[in-house]
C-alpha cells in the first residue's frame, strides 16, 4: 500500500480586534472585590469579555462554542451571568471562575431577550422563534413554553410581588401571563407597531413602552383585590347576561337563519364580558415625547427604576428621571410660580405621577445597547455599546439641577472603528498587520497586544518592507502610503493612481513593488532611500519606474517567485500574464463568468490558483494557461486566496463566513475553519505557514495555527455530514396531529442530538438490563438441572464499570425530551425498572420525575395496544411502597 499525503489541521487559537459585537447588550457586572460600575460585559462573537473600563483591559472570557452571544442577562446576585446564543442554547456562566456548569436548549432560533426574578431562581428567555421560555435555575429544568406572539420577543419582565409576567413583541402587542395557570390574560393593543422596548416604573405600578414612532407611551397598573365579594358578583351577573345573549342571538338566530353579520356583532360584544378582569387593569395614561424621529432602538431602566434611559439610531442618549411622590408636590409648588419642563401624566384625577428630563448625552457615534447603573451619592454610571466597535463609559450626579455627564472612559485600542480590508504578516512571523477605513495597527502575534496605531485614509491593500521597519499601505483613493514603525508617523503620501489602488505586490528581489488600480493602470516601483528635508536623516520613499496600460480596470497583480511573470486580473473576468522584464504579453486565462477578485502563484512558478465572484476557484498551469480543473469553493464570491509558502495547498476566503483549505494537486478539498459570523474579507499566511489571521465584517480578527494532528480526509467528510445531520434534526419541527391544536403553555424543551443520544444511551443499558435478566434467568435455570451451584456467568463490563444501570447518567436538562423520544416498547421494560428502583429505595426522586413525566405524556392509544404490562397492577402496588420507604427514612 502506497503512503498517502498527509495534511496537518488548523485549529482556532484566539480571537481579537474585537471589543463588543453589536448583536448582543452591554451590562454592568459584579467582580469579587471589584468596585461598583467598573466592570461591564459584552459580546464578541461566540465569546463574552468583561473589560475593566477603568484600566481598559480585558479581565475575563466567557469561552462560547460556535454560535453568536445575542443578549447578556447578569444575575441578581452578581455572581452569575446568563448567555443567550444564535442557536437558541442559554448558558449560565460564573463570573468567580468563568466556568459554565448549565445549559438550556429549547428555543429553536436567537435568544433575543432574558430577564431573571427577583430572587433569581426563575430565568424567563424570549426569541426569534415567538415563544417565551421560563426556566428553573435551581432545578436545571424548563419550566413551561408561553405561545402567543406573533413576531420576535423584545422584552419580557417578572414582577417582583406578584407571580405574573409582561412580554413584547414586534407584533405590536404587550401580554399579560399568570405564571400560576401559565395563560395570557391580558392584551395591550394601544400599539400601532413594534414594541421595541419597555419598562416597569413606580413599584411596578406603571409601564413604559417604546414602539417604532417617537412616543414613550405610560400605561397605569392596577391590580384588583380576589376577595372583592361585590365586583365578583357584578361580574357574575355581566357574564350570565351576556351568555343569555349568547343563546338569544347565536343560537336560535342559526336555527332560524338570520344574517351571520348581525349575530357576529352580538357575539363580539357577549364575549367581551365572558371573562371578567380579575387580576388587574391597564389603562394607558399619557405619552413622552422624545427628541428622535426613528423608533427605539433600546429602552432600559436603573434597578431602582429612577432613571430611564433610551435612544434611537442616532448618537443621543435620553436621560429621564422618575419623581417620587414627596418631589412631585414640590414640582407642583414650583410649577405655579416657574415653568419647567415636565411630562405630565394623570391616572383617573386622583393622583399625578412625572417623569422629567434629566439630560441628554452625545456619543461619539451610533449608538446600539446602553446600561445604567445607580451608585451611591446620587451617582448615575451610564455604559454605551456603540455601532463603531467602541465602549463609552459616563458618569453624572443626578441630584445636580442641571446634571451634566462626564465621560471617564472609552475603549477604542483594541479594535477597529470599521472593517479590516487587509491584512499582512512580518517577515519574522512575529508582527501582525491590519488596516481599516481610518486606522493601522500592528498587533503582537504571540500576545495580541497592539503595538502601533496610526491614522490612514481608506487601505485597501498593505505589505511590510523588508527589514519590517516600514509598511506600505495602498488606499481607496489611490495614494500610496509609506509610515515608519519605529516612531508611528507617516512619512510620505505618494499619488500614485487616479481611481481606487485595489492590489499591490513586493517583488521577490526586494527592491520594489507593483501596483494595480482601477484607473486601469499598472506602475512599477523602486525603493529608494533619500534624505529628509526636515530632519536631515534618510528615509525611504518609492520611485516609478515603469507603467503598463490596460484596457479594463485592475483588480489584482502578483509576481510569480522567480520574477519572470506578472499575472493582472481585470473586470472583463480575464486574467492577463505579462513578461515581467519586457511586459510583453504571454497568457490569457479565461472562463471565469465574474470578476477575479483574487489570484496567487505556487513557490515553483508551475500553478496559479484564481478565485472570482462566481464562487469557483480555477487552478491554471503556467506553462500553457491551460485549466486543469475548476472547483466550486464557497456558496459566496470568493474575496481571499493564498498559497501556503513552500507548499501547493492554498486558502480561500469567502462571504459565505468560511476559510477553506485546497490541495492543488489533488484537487480535493482538505478541511474548513468556520467561526467568523459575517462575511471574510481577506486573509494572510505567515512566512513559516504555521499561522493564520483572518478579518471580517464582524469586526473580528481570528488567529488560526497549525497543529500536529492529522487530517484523514474521509473521517473529514464524514464529520461534516454528521455536522449537516445534527443541525438538520436540531431545526426539525414536531410532526403535526390532525385536529390537535397548540395550547398557550408547552414543554420547554426541544429535540436535539443531545436528545437522541441520551435516549440511545437509555435505551442501551435496558438492552444490558435485559440481557443481564435473562442470564441469571439461565444460570437459576441450570443450577436447579444440575442439582448444585454452578458458577455466575461474566456481567456485561459496562454493568462492572458504572457498578449499576442508571437513568441519572443522562442529564436532567436532556432527561424529559430523551424521555419522549424513547420508543413505546421500551417503555413498559423502564416501568419495571422503576417499581424495582422504587422497591430497593434508589434514585426515588429521579424515579418518580420521570414516572409522572411518562404517565402525563404517554400516548393513550399504545397503552391499550400493548398488553406485555399491567399497568393497573404496577401502580395499585406503587403508592404503598412509596410511602413505606418514606417511613423507613
Amino acid at each position: 500500500m502506497g503512503l498517502t499525503k498527509q495534511y496537518l489541521r488548523y485549529a482556532a487559537s484566539a480571537v481579537f480586534g474585537v471589543i463588543g459585537s453589536q448583536k448582543a447588550n452591554i451590562a454592568y457586572v459584579n467582580l469579587r472585590g471589584g468596585e461598583r460600575g467598573r466592570f461591564v460585559a459584552v459580546a464578541a462573537c461566540e465569546q463574552v469579555f468583561i473589560w475593566d473600563s477603568r484600566k481598559g483591559e480585558k479581565i475575563l472570557i466567557l469561552k462560547g462554542q460556535k454560535h453568536e452571544v445575542t443578549f447578556l442577562c447578569p444575575s441578581p446576585d452578581g455572581v452569575h451571568i446568563a448567555v443567550g446564543y444564535e442557536d437558541g442554547a442559554v448558558r449560565i456562566f460564573n463570573l468567580q471562575n468563568g466556568e459554565s456548569n448549565v445549559s438550556f436548549n429549547g428555543h429553536k432560533s436567537a435568544v433575543t431577550t432574558m430577564n431573571y426574578d427577583g430572587l433569581g431562581a426563575r430565568l424567563v428567555t424570549g426569541s426569534r422563534d415567538t415563544d417565551v421560555i421560563v426556566w428553573d435555575i435551581i432545578n436545571e429544568c424548563g419550566l413551561y413554553r408561553l405561545r402567543g406572539h406573533k413576531d420576535v420577543i423584545t422584552q419580557a419582565l417578572f414582577l417582583k410581588d406578584k407571580n405574573l409576567l409582561v412580554t413584547s413583541s414586534k407584533d405590536s402587542f404587550v401580554k399579560w401571563w399568570d405564571l400560576d395557570t401559565q395563560h395570557c390574560f391580558k392584551t395591550l393593543v394601544g400599539h400601532r407597531s413594534e414594541v421595541w422596548g419597555m419598562v416597569l416604573l413606580n413599584r411596578e405600578n406603571r409601564l413604559l413602552t417604546g414602539s417604532a414612532d417617537s412616543e414613550l407611551r405610560a400605561w397605569d397598573i392596577n391590580y384588583l383585590q380576589e376577595d372583592d365579594d361585590d365586583e365578583d358578583d357584578e361580574d357574575e351577573r355581566k357574564a350570565v347576561s351576556y351568555v343569555h345573549d349568547i343563546l338569544k342571538y347565536l343560537i336560535f338566530p342559526l336555527i332560524l337563519d338570520l344574517p351571520r353579520t348581525f349575530v357576529f356583532k352580538r357575539l363580539c360584544r357577549a364575549s367581551l364580558f365572558l371573562v371578567p378582569q380579575r387580576i388587574l387593569s391597564c389603562k394607558k395614561a399619557g405619552s413622552i415625547l422624545r427628541e428622535a424621529r426613528d423608533r427605539v432602538v433600546s429602552l432600559t431602566a436603573d434597578a431602582r427604576a429612577r432613571v430611564v434611559a433610551c435612544h434611537g439610531n442616532d448618537s443621543v442618549l435620553e436621560l429621564f428621571t422618575v419623581l417620587t411622590n414627596e418631589e412631585v408636590q414640590r414640582k407642583m409648588t414650583k410649577k405655579l410660580k416657574k415653568k419647567v419642563e415636565l411630562f405630565l401624566f394623570s391616572s383617573c384625577g386622583s393622583h399625578t405621577h412625572e417623569i422629567v428630563r434629566l439630560t441628554n448625552i452625545k456619543a461619539s457615534a451610533k449608538i446600539r445597547w446602553v446600561d445604567c447603573l445607580s451608585c451611591a451619592g446620587g451617582e448615575l454610571k451610564v455604559a454605551l455599546l456603540l455601532q463603531n466597535n467602541t465602549i463609552e463609559t459616563y458618569s453624572l450626579k443626578t441630584s445636580d439641577k442641571t446634571p451634566a455627564a462626564n465621560k471617564t472612559a472609552r475603549l477604542t485600542l483594541a479594535g477597529h472603528r470599521t472593517d479590516v480590508r487587509t491584512l499582512a504578516f512580518s517577515s519574522d512571523n512575529l508582527a501582525v498587520l491590519s488596516a481599516s477605513g481610518d486606522t493601522v495597527k500592528v498587533w503582537n502575534r504571540s500576545t495580541l497586544q497592539v503595538i502601533r496605531t496610526m491614522a490612514c485614509d481608506y487601505a485597501l491593500c498593505s505589505l511590510f518592507v523588508p527589514g519590517d521597519r516600514q509598511i506600505i499601505l495602498g488606499t481607496k483613493s489611490g495614494k500610496l502610503q509609506i509610515f515608519e514603525l519605529a516612531s508611528g508617523s507617516l512619512l510620505e503620501t505618494v499619488d500614485a493612481h487616479d481611481g481606487a489602488l485595489w492590489s499591490l505586490c513586493l517583488a521577490p528581489d526586494q527592491r520594489g513593488i507593483v501596483t494595480g488600480s482601477a484607473d486601469k493602470k499598472v506602475k512599477f516601483w523602486e525603493f529608494e532611500l533619500i534624505k529628509d528635508e526636515g530632519t536631515g536623516q534618510k528615509r525611504l520613499t518609492v520611485k516609478h519606474t515603469r507603467t503598463l496600460q490596460l484596457e479594463e480596470d485592475v483588480l489584482c497583480v502578483k509576481f510569480s517567485p522567480d520574477h519572470r511573470l506578472l499575472a493582472i486580473s481585470l473586470l472583463d473576468c480575464t486574467v492577463k500574464i505579462f513578461y515581467t522584464d519586457t511586459l510583453k504579453f504571454f497568457l490569457s486565462l479565461y472562463g471565469h463568468k465574474l470578476p477575479v477578485l483574487c489570484l496567487d502563484m505556487s513557490h515553483d512558478n508551475t500553478l496559479i490558483a484564481t478565485g472570482s465572484a462566481d464562487r469557483n476557484v480555477k487552478i491554471w498551469g503556467l506553462d500553457f494557461g491551460d485549466c486543469h480543473r475548476s472547483m466550486f469553493a464557497h456558496d459566496d464570491s470568493v474575496m481571499f486566496l493564498q498559497f501556503v509558502p513552500k507548499t501547493h495547498l492554498f486558502f480561500t476566503a469567502g462571504k459565505d463566513r468560511k476559510i477553506k483549505q485546497w490541495d492543488a494537486d489533488k484537487f480535493e478539498h482538505i478541511q474548513t475553519l468556520e467561526g467568523h459570523h459575517r462575511e471574510v474579507w481577506c486573509l494572510t499566511i505567515s512566512p513559516s505557514g504555521d499561522h493564520i489571521v483572518s478579518s471580517s465584517h464582524d469586526k473580528s480578527l481570528r488567529l488560526w495555527e497549525r497543529t500536529r494532528e492529522p487530517i484523514i480526509l474521509e473521517e473529514e467528510r464524514e464529520m461534516e455530514r454528521e455536522a449537516e445531520f445534527e443541525e438538520s434534526m436540531a431545526k426539525g419541527d414536531a410532526p403535526v396531529v390532525p385536529g390537535e391544536t397548540e395550547g398557550e403553555a408547552a414543554p420547554a424543551a426541544k429535540k436535539t442530538v443531545e436528545t437522541v443520544k441520551a435516549a440511545e444511551r437509555i435505551m442501551e443499558a435496558l438492552e444490558i438490563y435485559k440481557e443481564e435478566n435473562r442470564k441469571k434467568e439461565e444460570h437459576k435455570y441450570a443450577c436447579e438441572s444440575a442439582g448444585k451451584e454452578l458458577p455466575p456467568p461474566k456481567p456485561n463490563p459496562i454493568l462492572v464499570a458504572f457498578g449499576n444501570v442508571s437513568v441519572s447518567r443522562t442529564e436532567l436538562i436532556e432527561l424529559e425530551v430523551s424521555l419522549l423520544v424513547l420508543p413505546f416498547p421500551y417503555v413498559p421494560e423502564l416501568l419495571r425498572l422503576f417499581n424495582g428502583y422504587i422497591q430497593q429505595g434508589l434514585e426515588v426522586e429521579l424515579v418518580c420525575r420521570c414516572l409522572f413525566f411518562l404517565l402525563k405524556n404517554m400516548n393513550q392509544n399504545e397503552m391499550r395496544k400493548n398488553k406485555s404490562v399491567n399497568f393497573c397492577e404496577f401502580f395499585v402496588n406503587f403508592p404503598p411502597t412509596t410511602c413505606e420507604f418514606k417511613k423507613n427514612n
